[in-house]
């Protein structure tokens, strides 16, 4: 063994001579050969330990002549170093011998280290077994899409602030690590910030890759495509070798890769349903055009990508014009799209319904499989996830599930833009802690119906679409499905990319359109009938996950209302007076105040924290949750789930009232503005800033007024962090 250092330097040495260029191919022959010579010789006079053994399986008889054994290698074919298959090959393999990093620092990258550890475990976990490529179950995939960002532009990545901070110079700092990889990979050294006009192409590429914009998604459901060619290319293999085959001649391996690309475009359809395409290919302004022309281009760029949209014409029908629309799916042809179906429509489907989702539910007749993912425009997959794609339709026939087949799978969602903001990470992981522990009951898998398979069948479709009520689109989808008989599962052994707001005020928009939403489902009809047909754990899992949430928190304010007005009262009728003067009461008051010592512990919201610190530590260990614990506290985190915990509950408690819930466009760019304090006041007065101020005013009012004793100045502080969580909160962070 203590050759093995000479034996991996030769190695390298005929690596790179294999890497490097030449113009003359038969110049490096004879060097190739002597390093040939000098591995083998190493092989078989140090390392192996039963050489004549060996040699004589390898040579048919040992031999010692040098003569002979040099002319071995002298018909060795160089024609290779053209072919790019095989050379990738070479230059993996440089990479392991020439990486001396340490283990623990490979990757360096986080995401690609999360990403790694996350499907090394999922090996471990239950899952169904993967059947053969032209066996398991044919799907589709619909992402809808609006006017969203499809590609950025060189002006939008140019742009800056007031601050001289433009959005390619915060990414470059936001993923310093990943800014390097990307121009090594385009051998590409900046001189300055104006030499990258070379490349703007691959920078627009890179950026719009770290956004929420449907070039990332595309890229990433398409994934599926290219999984499943390679594991029907090994199918295919593997069927030749139990049949006995031999090698794989060139013309068999392009044969396979013929059948393997056909396999794969009838099990996988994907079809974007961008509702206004039309509209932007014939419109004359600057930003509709440059969106058009970008889903164009990825019409071409993959070839079995679908578009669809709605069409509206100008027909004369018995001598009068009148507007027609049509249900159009178009492919990418070698220049411009082309038209394959074209179905007449009764009337414009987003006129009497909400546009989301009437757009996924024109576009489901031009689906094909046995299932269908619905995906968001804002969302990622990937590639080592792609492949687990046959495990996770096998569970719609497991036999584990009997003969109650589930109607719906939600998978398990990564939110990848948690890396941009200090606010989004706060998000992050109190959604991993109120989402991920309930993933038993119905409503949080359908609330996340972005990322559920869904057989078609006779189950309504996948998106009921009544304008306001039906704003929740996706749980309605699912309170369809479990009322017609359907089953709800949830898989943790596959997941995918999920982008959220990343500022302030588009989370607190992402909260209003949420919270709007429950309560509209409060008052649907869809909630009573489940409420009466489930039992009472699945009816308490399922208020606790849903609308009970909502409700919960709004009873939680209104109970400080309630609290502060009753005291007032008492403090201004003279009442509280006469009772603390009671010798009663006074005997009482110390016992009281113990009590409320002793509970205070749990009533500063240790209770709610504890499913956060849970699931972080099966995560990533016990070690790191509590720190993390301690890192939020002391960043404040608990004023920002205070201000968020306003916004439900005013936008919860309006819809109740008043209704008129509404779609609310958050915007999923990137922030690097300032939001100016007007527009801020003008968002959040009603729902903070006012009753903030009434409800300091009340404490004030009370504390001129009042006698408070020990318990009473308890309780006072106890419901004053309310007040100065929401007034602090308006502050720190729009100021």
């Amino acid at each position: 063994m203590s050759e093995l250092p000479q034996l991996s330097s030769r190695l390298e040495k005929l690596l790179n001579l294999l890497k490097s260029e030449h113009e003359d191919l038969e110049s490096v022959r004879t060097p190739i050969i002597n390093v040939l010579q000098d591995v083998m010789e190493i092989i078989t006079q140090d390392v192996m330990a039963n050489k004549p053994e060996i040699l004589k399986g390898f040579q048919g008889e040992t031999t010692d002549n040098d003569e002979e054994r040099k002319q071995k290698y002298e018909n060795i074919d160089l024609n290779l170093m053209a072919n790019s298959t095989w050379m990738e090959k070479v230059v993996r393999l440089h990479l392991l011998l020439t990486v001396k990093e340490s283990a623990i620092n490979v990757p360096t990258n986080l995401d690609a280290r999360r990403r790694m550890t996350f499907f090394a475990n999922s090996l471990f976990m239950k899952m169904p077994t993967a059947p053969e490529v032209h066996e398991m179950m044919s799907f589709s995939v619909l992402t809808p899409y609006y006017k969203e960002e499809v590609l950025y532009s060189e002006d939008e990545l140019r742009r800056k602030n007031e601050d001289g901070i433009s959005t390619l110079f915060y990414l470059q700092k936001i993923y310093p690590d990943e800014w390097s990889n990307f121009l090594e990979r385009i051998k590409f050294v900046p001189k300055d910030e104006d030499s990258l006009k070379e490349k703007m192409d691959d920078v627009r590429h890179w950026v719009s890759y770290r956004g929420q914009t449907l070039a990332r998604t595309v890229r990433g459901m398409m994934y599926y495509r290219k999984a499943l060619e390679l594991q029907c290319s090994l199918d295919m293999k593997k069927d030749w070798v139990n049949a006995g085959g031999s090698q794989v001649s060139y013309q068999e391996q392009m044969a396979y890769a013929a059948k393997s690309v056909a396999i794969a475009d009838i099990k996988f359809t994907y079809v974007v349903s961008c509702q206004i395409y039309g509209v932007q290919k014939a419109s004359k302004e600057l930003q509709e055009k440059l969106r058009y022309q970008n889903i164009l281009n990825l019409m071409i760029k993959y070839p079995s990508l679908r578009v669809a949209y709605i069409d509206e014409k100008e027909e004369m029908v018995d001598g009068k014009s009148e507007k027609s629309y049509y249900s159009v799916l178009v492919k990418g042809g070698d220049k411009w799209d082309e038209e394959i179906y074209r179905i007449r429509l009764p009337g414009k489907p987003t006129a009497i319904g909400e546009g989301k989702p009437e757009n996924q539910n024109h576009a489901i007749i031009f689906t094909r499989g046995e299932a269908l993912q619905t995906i968001d425009m804002n969302q990622d997959n990937y590639l080592e996830e792609a492949f687990k794609i046959r495990n996770v339709l096998e569970e719609f026939h497991a036999k584990k599930h009997g003969t109650h087949k589930p109607t719906i799978l939600g998978l398990r969602e990564h939110i990848f833009t948690g890396r941009l903001v200090l606010l989004l990470v706060y998000k992050v992981v109190y959604e991993t802690a109120g989402i991920v522990l309930c993933v038993s009951s119905l409503a949080w898998f359908m609330s996340n119906q972005e990322t559920s398979f869904v057989t078609i069948g006779q189950r309504g479709g996948i998106s009921k679409a009544s304008k306001v009520i039906n704003l929740s689109e996706d749980i309605f989808a699912g309170y369809n499905s479990t009322m017609r008989g359907g089953k709800v599962t949830h898989h943790e052994y596959m997941q995918v990319g999920k982008g959220r707001d990343v500022g302030m005020n588009q989370i607190s928009l992402f909260e209003a359109k949420v919270a709007s939403g429950n309560g509209e489902q409060t008052l649907s009809r869809d909630v009573y009938r489940l409420g009466r047909r489930f039992d009472f754990y699945r009816m308490l899992s399922f208020y606790f996950t849903t609308v009970g949430f909502y409700f919960s928190s709004m009873l939680t304010v209104l109970t400080v209302y309630v609290f502060l007005y009753g005291r007032l009262y008492l403090v201004m009728s003279g009442l509280e007076s006469s009772i603390l003067e009671d010798p009663r009461i006074q005997s009482n008051l110390k016992p009281l105040e113990n009590a409320l010592a002793s509970q205070s512990v749990f009533q500063i919201g240790l209770l709610l924290v504890l499913p956060m610190v849970m699931e972080v530590g099966l995560e990533k260990g016990f070690r790191t949750a509590i720190g993390e614990f301690i890192i939020m506290q002391l960043e404040l985190a608990s004023v920002f789930f205070t201000f968020q915990l306003g916004s439900k509950v005013h936008y919860y408690g309006q819809t109740i009232l008043h209704g008129g819930a509404k779609y609310r466009a958050t915007g999923r760019g990137f922030v690097v503005v300032h939001a100016k304090f007007a527009e801020n006041y003008r968002l959040y007065s009603r729902s903070h800033f006012v009753k903030g101020l009434e409800l300091m005013i009340l404490l004030i009012v009370y504390l001129v007024y009042g006698s408070p004793t020990g318990a009473q100045t308890y309780i006072y502080l106890s419901r004053l962090h309310v007040v100065l969580g929401r007034l602090v909160a308006f502050r720190a962070f729009f100021v």
